[in-house]
């Protein structure tokens, strides 16, 4: 049921924005190195700036996750960007899709969500950060094998048939983030409740889930319907994720002993071994689950592996060879790493040009000018049309935790459209992103910009510059209001528990600790201090700025790409009637 496309994840070092969790369908993220998982865990890599007359380092690095959502063929699916507060969220949830009632747990905490403007399939609230800084992404949408899904059926609906009555399905895209991210303080913590959901409901399909913190990032699949994997994304390092389940090395016995880099469902090694589901020829042989669980079908090739592919060429152009008869990866590869280590620090932009990407600059880009018509619509690109949403989370660990969370949000179709940011630790988002209509209108967000690539598509290289020059404008602007934002945010004076913190991090530093957050908590403490009024209005402000300055922008950039496409009309005569 997910139509999710593809997904990137990274852990990496960035300048003054961060950037790392790259995916086709998109998921991406990144995170810091940790101490023992039942310790304290702290972010590193800090740069060099001057404060109070004396240096001291400050760390620029992020952890981010990021993925497109793409709606099924021939739908669109409008999207809303909202706030849910504890008080909107259900204590009953009922699926939509499934039938499937779940009681859930009392306390939940705000967090944003990016669902449907028409609720007819649920809600699908995909991506979100909660008050206790920590990301959601779910899902991408993967695929496996008849050996598995022998073994563990997926638990579908099925309706009530004469005296029968209807048996609930299991738990899907459509319901994850609602019935998680409001019950979660760490990313690690995700994992473990979306785990238990999975064994005690299952889920009619597979996918895969990202979660980060300022700590780490982690990243699930689902195994049939009720078996479960998750690894820790690797310091230093991205994942590309295409609809396809992707980890390629597993550590059976930390997943079921220490749970420091790996967990799993408590019966996995029963499961696989009753199955005889590890491929493996030789016991010194990693796990390997893409092989056990995955899939390597002849579609796969024309819709998965050409997307990782390209997301990989482009954040290590020179580590192989990529193109050609000698390629150590060509577009149809099965064994393209789950993570890789980039060649320099991933920007926000990055991300984006990855997550909108159509494999410029090869023979397949379905835009270009290389190749033929063959070639140029041989595999599923990134960008495509029925994008219904991207949402990039950045939580930084070198800003106050009050502001530390951003969610860059573009709507439509990626290649025609912007990435902009917003804090998501906020009381209410703007109109122009929340108030989506199922009507078409360029009064809104969504709207606007499918109008805008619709327009594009036909006439790409004719509007190609006005793009270009739109997401450059917007994204300078975004930069800036981020930057802005944190200047006003630093100037409020700390409340005791932030002074507390800020101490302790200075002690760090004073240490020349090499792990520092520059303002670290407990989860709880973490909680009180978003739930600061001061600096949610001052948020919502900044949001507010964006929006107003957006509209401005996509207005301009819909009139420009309009009359451009008048001018081309087949009917035009371009001599005047005066």
């Amino acid at each position: 049921m997910s139509p999710a496309g593809g997904g990137l994840s990274a852990s990496l070092t960035g300048g003054g924005s961060v950037q790392n969790t790259l995916s086709p369908t998109s998921s991406f993220s990144s995170r810091q190195r940790e101490r023992d998982h039942n310790k304290e865990r702290t972010p590193s890599h800090y740069g060099l700036h001057h404060d109070s007359g004396r240096q001291r380092r400050e760390l620029r690095r992020s952890t981010i996750i990021a993925r497109n959502e793409d709606s099924a063929n021939g739908e669109f699916n409008p999207k809303r960007f909202i706030v849910v507060k504890p008080s909107e969220q259900p204590r009953e949830y009922k699926s939509v899709i499934s039938h499937l009632t779940i009681t859930l747990p009392d306390d939940p905490l705000q967090y944003t969500a990016v669902p449907n403007a028409d609720l007819k399939e649920g809600i699908w609230g995909e991506a979100g950060v909660n008050e206790a800084n920590v990301a959601m992404s779910a899902t991408e949408t993967l695929t496996t094998n008849e050996r598995v899904l022998g073994a563990d059926p997926f638990v579908e609906y099925v309706p009530a048939k004469g005296n029968e009555p209807e048996v609930p399905g299991g738990i899907g895209e459509e319901d994850f983030l609602t019935i998680v991210l409001p019950y979660i303080k760490t990313a690690r913590e995700g994992v473990a409740r979306l785990g238990s959901l999975l064994e005690e409901f299952g889920t009619y399909e597979m996918n895969g889930v990202a979660f980060s913190d300022s700590n780490e990032i982690w990243w699930l699949e689902t195994v049939g319907g009720h078996h479960w994997i998750a690894k820790r994304v690797p310091d230093e390092a991205y994942v590309t994720m295409p609809n396809q389940l992707g980890i390629d090395e597993f550590d059976l016995e930390d997943a079921l002993g220490e749970q420091n880099e790996h967990m799993c469902s408590a019966d996995l090694a029963e499961f696989i071994e009753a199955n005889h589901l590890d491929l493996a020829v030789e016991n010194t042989t990693p796990f390997n689950p893409r092989d056990a669980f995955g899939s390597h079908s002849d579609s796969d090739h024309v819709y998965n592996t050409p997307r990782a592919w390209y997301m990989q060429r482009f954040l290590n152009p020179y580590d192989e060879v990529w193109d050609g008869p000698d390629a150590d990866h060509k577009p149809t590869s099965d064994d393209i790493p789950w993570a890789r280590q980039p060649e320099r620090k991933v920007t926000i932009e990055d991300i984006k040009y990855v997550l909108s990407s159509h494999y410029q600059g090869t023979p397949f880009d379905p835009y270009g000018q290389l190749g033929d018509e063959r070639t140029r619509h041989m595999y599923r690109p990134i960008g495509i049309n029925r994008q219904s949403q991207l949402s990039v989370m950045q939580i930084r660990p070198y800003r106050p935790q009050a502001s530390r969370a951003v969610q860059w949000i573009a709507y439509g179709s990626n290649p025609f459209n912007t990435l902009v940011p917003f804090f998501p630790n906020v009381d209410v988002t703007p109109a122009y992103l929340e108030d989506t209509t199922t009507r078409v209108t360029s009064e809104n967000f969504y709207w606007v910009n499918r109008i805008i690539a619709a327009l594009c598509d036909g006439a790409f290289r004719s509007t190609s510059n006005a793009v270009e020059r739109y997401q450059e404008k917007t994204g300078a602007m975004g930069h800036r209001l981020v930057a802005a934002t944190d200047e006003q945010i630093a100037r409020l004076g700390l409340t005791a528990a932030e002074e507390a913190a800020q101490s302790a991090a200075e002690e760090e530093f004073e240490a020349d600790n090499v792990d520092g957050d520059v303002q670290p908590m407990e989860p709880d403490e973490i909680i009180a201090a978003l739930r600061n009024p001061e600096v949610r209005e001052i948020l919502a402000a900044a949001n507010q700025t964006m929006a107003d300055q957006l509209k401005e922008e996509t207005d301009k950039l819909l009139d420009s790409v309009l009359y451009t496409r008048s001018m081309e009309m087949k009917n035009g005569f371009h001599m005047s009637d005066f």
